[in-house]
């Protein structure tokens, strides 16, 4: 085999580069993909009529459809209807946002991984111990002080394990964002290989810094798990 590492040193910034995309990508859909799913787990967990089922409605659809599918129908099926046309024709600030590849691609993946957030907090709520619910209510808390200081904090420790998997899986799902013109990491290892015609270079040396960045989730949620999650360790004697 000819392997040429020249190529992966000239091409260092243009990884670089789609190393920040990506980064940026999955942090600014992680960062709101959490701050939207923490309230939508929290009535879907406690059971509110119609807002339960319409909340379990998105999530069944987001989960069970390819992210793919998602981002090329946010970036190329919205622009075909005629609504949307004259809101782009109109100059609507908000509605030209769909016409970014960049704002396509973080709405999609923000959707996404609340969907499975919001699962991912409902469970750990549901699966709250009744001592702990029962102990609050003995000491006379109202309901938002048993979630506030409870039921919530309890819970968000608890998903540490599952949180890391859906972090590990929208790293590694956020490849797509080329579909939509942005050079990403898999984007620049599509143009080495375009520029270069070495796929080995380009798309090993990709999989290389997927590869590092999970091992580097991983670490960071194994060190919050020691810290938050200490008391489950069993006891040395």
């Amino acid at each position: 085999m000819d392997f040429q590492p020249g190529i992966i040193l000239a091409s260092l910034p243009m990884f670089l580069d789609g190393l920040w995309v990506t980064l940026e990508l999955v942090g600014i859909a992680l960062l709101f993909g959490m701050i939207f799913a923490l309230p939508l787990g929290i009535i879907r967990a406690v059971n509110v009529p119609y807002l339960t089922q319409l909340i379990g409605g998105y999530t069944y659809f987001f989960r069970s459809t390819p992210m793919l599918v998602q981002l090329l129908v946010t970036y190329y099926g919205f622009g075909q209807f005629k609504w949307m046309q004259d809101q782009w024709n109109a100059g609507n600030s908000f509605w030209l946002l769909f016409r970014e590849p960049y704002f396509c691609a973080c709405f999609a993946f923000t959707l996404n991984t609340c969907a499975y957030t919001t699962e991912i907090i409902s469970g750990a709520i549901k699966n709250t111990s009744t001592g702990e619910i029962e102990a609050a209510k003995a000491m006379g808390m109202s309901w938002i002080t048993r979630m506030r200081f409870v039921i919530l904090p309890a819970a968000m420790r608890r998903i540490l394990q599952s949180y890391s998997n859906e972090v590990i899986l929208m790293l590694q799902g956020s490849a797509i964002a080329s579909a939509v013109t942005l050079v990403d990491l898999t984007g620049v290892g599509r143009a080495v290989y375009a520029r270069y015609y070495a796929p080995f270079e380009a798309f090993i040396f990709t999989g290389l810094i997927y590869l590092v960045l999970t091992f580097a989730v991983l670490g960071l949620f194994k060190l919050a798990e020691r810290r938050w999650l200490a008391h489950l360790k069993p006891r040395k004697h």
